[in-house]
């Protein structure tokens, strides 16, 4: 049988492992939208920046 302390640090650990996962998810998330944002928009190959210049207009976000 388990005593309140070691329920306690599973559910503890469980928490911060959650917090862990959603962090990653965030950052991964941001690094991607930076890659897309710099990385697309502002690239040397034209059929490449073309297709996110012509995104950006359809999603209304101003780019010039």
């Amino acid at each position: 049988m388990q005593t309140i302390n070691q329920l306690s640090s599973t559910a503890l650990s469980t928490k911060t492992s959650k917090r862990a996962e959603a962090l990653t998810g965030a950052v991964m998330a941001a690094f991607l939208g930076l890659v897309m944002v710099w990385g697309v928009g502002f690239s040397h190959i034209e059929a490449v920046h073309n297709a996110a210049h012509d995104t950006r207009h359809a999603n209304a976000f101003p780019c010039h």
